[in-house]
This record gives C-alpha cells, sequence and structure tokens, in this order.
C-alpha cells in the first residue's frame, strides 16, 4: 500500500487548478486588507517573540520535520509532501485561532504577514533544500527537473502580490478594507472550503483507501509542529499568550499553497496531495482543540 501511494495520482483538470490558485489570491488578499504597515513595525516592541516565531516556522520546523522522515521513512511522495507543508507560511487561520486561545493576536499578525512576505523566498528555498537532503524525494526532484524559481515565481504570484495590493489599499482606504474584509474573508474561505471539499468527493476512493496510513503521517507530523513551537517558546522564555501564539503559529501551515504547488509542479502526485489536503483540514480541528484548552488558561 505504502509503495501504491507513489504511483496515484488526484483527479484535477486545469479549470479546478486556475480555480484554486484565484480562491487562495483572494483569501491572502483578504488576510492583507487587516494589515497595516504598523504591523510590520510593531515587532520592535516585542523582537524576542518574534525572532522566536521566525525561526521556529522557518528553521525549526523544516529540519525537525527532516528528523521525522529519516524516523518514519514513509514512501517518497509523502516526504515531499511533508517538506513542502512544513516549508509553507502560517495559514491564514491562524490569527483567528491565536484570538480564541487568547494570545498574543498582534504579534499573531506580524508574525503571519512577515511569515508570508518571506516565504516567497524561503518556501522555495526551504523546500528545495531539505527534499533534496532525502534521497528518495530527491530522486523524484531531478526526474521532474524542479528549479528553486519555477516555485518563486508561483508563491509570488498567489501571495505576494495579494499580500502586497492589500497592505497598500489598507492604509490608503481604511474604511473601504474594513467594509471588503468582512465580505472577503468569510466567502473566499467558504469557496476554498468547497473546493477541497468537491476534490475530496472527487478522489473519494483514493482518499479512503490511504487515509489511515495518512492520518497518523499527519498527526505525528503537526504534533510535532505544535510541540517544537511551544518548546521553542519556553527556551526563549516567552510569557503565556507569546507561547500560545508561537505553538498555534508554527502548527497552521498554509496547506492551501502546498496544494497548489503539488497540482502545478507535481501532477497532483497521490502522496503529496492526499498529505497537504488532510493536514489542511488537520491543522484547523488540532488548533481549535488546543485554543478552548487554552482559552481560559491565563
Amino acid at each position: 500500500m505504502r509503495e501504491a501511494l507513489d504511483s496515484s495520482v488526484l483527479n484535477f483538470d486545469q479549470d479546478s487548478l486556475l480555480f484554486l490558485n484565484i480562491s487562495l489570491a483572494i483569501i491572502m488578499f483578504g488576510v492583507a486588507l487587516d494589515l497595516k504597515i504598523s504591523d510590520f513595525t510593531a515587532i520592535g516592541k516585542e523582537p524576542k517573540s518574534f525572532i522566536a516565531g521566525i525561526l521556529s516556522q522557518f528553521l525549526i520546523l523544516p529540519f525537525l520535520t527532516w528528523v521525522f522522515i529519516l524516523l518514519v521513512k514513509p514512501p517518497p511522495s509523502v516526504a515531499l509532501g511533508m517538506f513542502l507543508v512544513a516549508a509553507c507560511p502560517g495559514g491564514n487561520v491562524s490569527n483567528f485561532i491565536s484570538h480564541l486561545a487568547h494570545g498574543n493576536a498582534a504579534l499573531s499578525v506580524s508574525l503571519t504577514a512577515f511569515s508570508t512576505l518571506f516565504s516567497i523566498f524561503l518556501t522555495p528555498f526551504n523546500f528545495t533544500l531539505w527534499a533534496g537532503l532525502y534521497e528518495p524525494s530527491a530522486m523524484i526532484m531531478r526526474e521532474i527537473s524542479l528549479e528553486y524559481f519555477d516555485i518563486f515565481q508561483t508563491v509570488a504570484l498567489i501571495l505576494g502580490i495579494p499580500l502586497i495590493l492589500g497592505i497598500l489599499i489598507n492604509n490608503r482606504f481604511p474604511s473601504w478594507s474594513q467594509k471588503a474584509t468582512k465580505i472577503l474573508k468569510p466567502v473566499s474561505i467558504f469557496i476554498f472550503a468547497g473546493f477541497v471539499g468537491i476534490a475530496f468527493l472527487g478522489n473519494y476512493l483514493l482518499f479512503i483507501r490511504f487515509i489511515g496510513l495518512i492520518f497518523l503521517w499527519v498527526l505525528g507530523h503537526n504534533f510535532m509542529a505544535l510541540f517544537s513551537g511551544f518548546s521553542l517558546a519556553k527556551l526563549f522564555r516567552l510569557n503565556l499568550p507569546d507561547t500560545k501564539t508561537l505553538t498555534i503559529e508554527t502548527g497552521i501551515q498554509n496547506s492551501g499553497l502546498g496544494l497548489v504547488l503539488i497540482f502545478t509542479y507535481f501532477d497532483g502526485l497521490g502522496g503529496m496531495a492526499i498529505i497537504a489536503a488532510w493536514w489542511g483540514i488537520w491543522h484547523i480541528i488540532s488548533g481549535m482543540s488546543i485554543a478552548f484548552l487554552w482559552k481560559k488558561t491565563t
């Protein structure tokens, strides 16, 4: 069954891929309409927490993912999916979950803004670096001749441009941005959720066949991400609200971006796609569970 994952492919046509790209860009634009220039300058007040957050997101998580893969030895396509998820920036729901957990909302917004901006360069870099250090996944990378600049272009188009446009519009037309984001964010997330649901139904038998294995891999990987954020926060001796935020920001990944890259460059490779799709469902469940547990902890 493990070998069958590497040869399986999710059904996904070009129109669906275009729809996924547009919906993800709209989600990012809606998130950016909530951001202000001050969100980037606010890190001066909490430099230690911010540095810990960036290290956790872009250094510790990819490294621990590599260690996790060496220990578990999943099929190459699954390993690629894990490397890609770990290389993606924080998910767009992390701010809401951090707020629900009574974390540091300002820190969460700053980390989301910076991690999204940095991801234009660091997502392609981390993915190609760590996937290249694990020989089974490196073989797939060589077979498709994937280059750093290819991923850079896609990430910049889907995340970078909507992010910059949203911030500029919010600072120029704040009242309009407040009205627009109330409509854009729920609508775009609903569209994306509907898209994932349709993709699931279209590949129902494939999901059912492999969900037992995928569930355990994602469960372990996500727990490791949450624990690494929590541990680094303790190492930096952060206060409880910052610890909550750092844990959540590290455990909530933008798996939607991962799916776009998988269907664009890997033709919906089964192990990769199912890992990213299930991560997109599971990280909300785990994040919300932690938020409710932490909500009354002060």
